[in-house]
């Protein structure tokens, strides 16, 4: 958002030379409109608010009607203001009101959506098995989700696509009443009335105002105008939350068959649609979600008594808190102790890149399970071939050799050279096509549309080969004729066997689902990456969890694939990856510790979570990246979330809002971010923000950074200070020891960070980060803090 006062639009900044050029100015665009601290709305009903609101837009309007269609959300709980449709000079003029602290207009931005076996691989399911890479006889945690009540009167807010309210994971069977501190409604509208809310699904809202001020009216034939959802991802992530038991569970073609089940299976669900189809496209392609329509969920949320915001949205690129609704919300939100988990992006593994860094929300990234899906390949010769995929391959096919060519070989005439072997849209000869299986690569074009492509020209089933770039990361994909994906090194071999063969053929073996895979987790190559470029002393993302394949609930309006114009298939539980999926597993985590510990805040829940994180995988070794090699920081965060030890952590970096605000000050805005609170004149540095890793940026000789732990573990201990530092600096602590004698007892320390000067090999790149660690310590607890620092320029 761009703040004005005297506000100069963005695209019209040719209003100072020519004020009076109507094309522009009779132009209406949405603005954020908000007051001082004077005009506090927070005692007054949502309809005095509105009439307030109109008031201030008859002010500057021609008419009533103008006036009160030009309104388009009113905030109570979030933001002290309302959004409208105005004219750049409306927006003037609203701007010089002596009661009006700032005027923004909202950028056209278009966020979008980030999108059974994983809550067993963290060792959290019914039979309550010990995590299974690290079998520790010390936990003292216990029944972990008997504890927590399996989250139950815990109420999560789901902004994101809707909900499909009749997927058995939503049922509401044995659940007690709603709880007493509900406030919210459930609305009716397309297919979707108030009897659709149940004890499980509380609370249901959609926001369209936004949307169809910039898009025109919904077009109900690509989505409802409801809270029930067509595109599916809504209902993924809710069902990861808070979906109840459901055996026998398993996606297309039977793939990861199971109990599939929420982390957080009482735990109630409160739904806030505010992302909708792009028009004319298909939903594979992306979603789009209004900043005012997000502001307003989330707004709504605060009021309605949500414990736990999760929202798997983000923006393409980052984007400055004050330029982020999200992270604006998310700072209202926790004002009221609300933890919000927000998914850090799918942009990776490009550095730079990841989503809702603010330090306030829990920013998680997306890592693998101990689950893999094989299709292999058998060719003529008899050797088998290794392959991934989630493709049903038709029993009277298992056994039958077909034809097998490289999709080079079977082009139209007039295909180009850079485009050919990858079975682009119209480039395959069916003449030479049918009756085959084609060997299509990767690099251009899109997985799923490959296969489409190899059906239109009558092949029977297709293999989708990576090249050099891709390597060992094999995609699973529910393609809609038999196929498999293949590795590079695996790819090559069966060119090698289609050139060397005067009769190439093979068929694919039937796919199974693989258990108790290694190594596990990893980190997916999709999860965006640090370092965080807004402020590069706070750590991101903070955390990892599974978000690759994961099972969960689906619409029955969508296929599996999403591919709106093909995927006429219904499934009611799907496989979908992505770090919308991972999100909810830490969103699930939070609802657990929020009931075990509900005097705890926010930022101590994302304390517990980030300190017990697990950096290595199964087989004992460090966790690793898309490249096979350890994986750093800005991949995972802390490391892969464990809820069983986050819920006894022995000590806590905790934080309340008077920090983050204080925080925002020193960063300068604090304005712009809508709080109306009053800076004090003393300040800490941003980097003395009490969080539990550290990031330290353009190093020169030293810097010592400030902390505190609360203890939250046994009544009197002694925690010793440890540290892994590497050869490019030193990490100390002062003290480097602490005492604690009873329970929320707090203890201040410093942390001093000391270069190497000679250990350096990159003296001039200011983003070149080294990575260590430093630790408290009594007996089995370890609260382990991440620490990464680049240096400074010099000789």
């Amino acid at each position: 958002m761009t703040m004005i006062k005297n506000p100069i639009s963005s695209t019209c900044f040719f209003l100072l030379f020519l004020p009076l050029l109507a094309s522009c100015t009779d132009k209406q665009e949405i603005y954020l409109v908000q007051f001082g601290e004077k005009t506090s709305s927070e005692d007054k009903t949502l309809h005095e608010i509105e009439n307030t609101h109109h008031s201030y837009l008859l002010s500057v309007k021609q008419t009533e009607e103008e006036a009160r269609t030009s309104l388009l959300y009113s905030y109570k709980h979030s933001i002290n203001g309302f959004a409208a449709l105005l004219t750049p000079n409306e927006a003037n003029l609203l701007s010089d009101m002596e009661e009006v602290a700032s005027v923004h207009k909202n950028q056209q931005r278009i966020y979008s959506l980030h999108t059974t076996r994983s809550w067993k691989f963290v060792g959290l399911d019914e039979s309550e098995t010990l995590n299974p890479w690290t079998q520790d006889s010390n936990q003292t945690n216990g029944d972990l989700l008997s504890r927590a009540k399996y989250g139950e009167d815990i109420i999560v807010g789901m902004i994101d696509s809707g909900v499909w309210p009749d997927s058995k994971s939503f049922r509401d069977e044995g659940m007690g009443p709603v709880p007493q501190k509900w406030k919210g409604v459930c609305e009716n509208g397309t297919a979707f009335t108030s009897s659709q809310c149940n004890r499980k699904i509380i609370g249901a809202r959609y926001y369209l105002n936004g949307y169809e001020s910039i898009f025109g009216p919904l077009n109900e034939e690509e989505d409802y105008k409801s809270a029930r959802d067509k595109d599916g991802h809504g209902t993924h992530t809710a069902s990861i939350i808070a979906g109840r038991v459901v055996p026998k569970a398993s996606a297309l073609g039977g793939f990861a068959s199971g109990t599939a089940s929420g982390g957080a299976p009482l735990a109630r669900l409160a739904i806030y649609k505010a992302c909708w189809p792009i028009k004319g496209q298909s939903k594979d392609e992306g979603n789009t979600c209004m900043e005012v329509d997000m502001l307003k969920a989330i707004d709504d949320a605060i009021g309605d008594g949500v414990d736990v915001l999760s929202i798997s949205i983000g923006f393409n690129k980052p984007l400055p808190y004050e330029d982020d609704v999200i992270a604006i919300g998310a700072l209202h939100a926790v004002r009221k102790n609300i933890v919000v988990v927000c998914s850090a992006g799918n942009s990776g593994p490009s550095p730079k890149t990841l989503s809702n860094p603010a330090p306030w929300i829990i920013t998680v990234g997306a890592s693998t399970v101990d689950r893999s899906f094989f299709t292999p390949i058998k060719l003529r010769n008899g050797r088998t071939i290794e392959g991934h995929s989630i493709t049903p391959v038709p029993v009277h096919e298992e056994k039958i050799f077909y034809p097998l060519v490289l999709a080079s070989d079977v082009e139209q005439q007039g295909v180009l050279r850079t485009n050919s072997g990858y079975c682009l849209d119209n480039t395959l000869e069916p003449n030479k096509v049918q009756g085959k299986i084609v060997l299509c690569m990767r690099g251009q074009g899109q997985r799923l549309k490959k296969g489409l492509e190899v059906q239109r020209a009558g092949g029977v089933g297709f293999i989708l080969g990576n090249n050099e770039k891709y390597g060992n990361d094999v995609p699973y994909d529910p393609h809609f004729i038999p196929a498999t994906g293949v590795s590079y090194e695996n790819a090559l071999k069966i060119i090698q066997y289609i050139q060397s063969s005067p009769n190439p053929m093979a068929h694919f073996l039937p796919g199974k689902t693989v258990l108790k895979a290694k190594p596990a987790p990893s980190m997916a190559s999709f999860s965006s990456r640090g370092p965080n470029i807004i402020d590069p002393y706070i750590l991101k993302p903070d955390i990892t969890a599974p978000g690759v394949y994961i099972l969960a609930a689906w619409t029955e309006e969508d296929g599996p694939t999403r591919m709106t114009f093909h995927d006429k298939r219904v499934v009611k539980f799907n496989i979908f990856s992505g770090t919308s999926m991972s999100c909810p597993h830490v969103s699930a985590a939070a609802v657990l510790l929020k009931a075990i510990h509900p005097t705890w805040s926010s930022a101590a829940i994302r304390s517990a979570l980030i300190t017990t994180a697990v950096t290595t995988d199964n087989t004992g070794n460090p966790m690793t990246d898309e490249t096979k090699n350890p994986a750093n920081p800005f991949a995972m965060g802390s490391g892969h979330f464990n809820p069983k030890k986050a819920a006894d952590p022995g000590l806590v970096y905790d934080a309340s809002y008077m920090d983050y605000f204080i925080y925002t000050c020193h960063l300068g805005i604090a304005q712009n971010l809508t709080i109306t609170d009053k800076c004090p004149n003393s300040l800490h540095e941003p980097f003395d923000l009490n969080y539990p890793s550290i990031q330290v940026h353009k190093l020169n000789v030293t810097r010592t950074i400030r902390r505190s732990v609360t203890n939250v573990g046994k009544r009197r201990i002694v925690y010793k200070f440890i540290a892994n530092s590497p050869k490019e600096y030193k990490i100390t602590a002062t003290p480097n020891i602490l005492r604690f004698n009873h329970v929320g007892q707090k203890i201040n320390f410093t942390i001093t960070v000391t270069a190497r000067r000679g250990h350096i090999t990159n003296k001039t790149d200011p983003y070149q980060y080294y990575f260590g660690w430093y630790a408290w310590t009594h007996k089995h607890y370890i609260v382990k803090s991440q620490v990464a620092v680049s240096f400074d320029s010099f000789p």
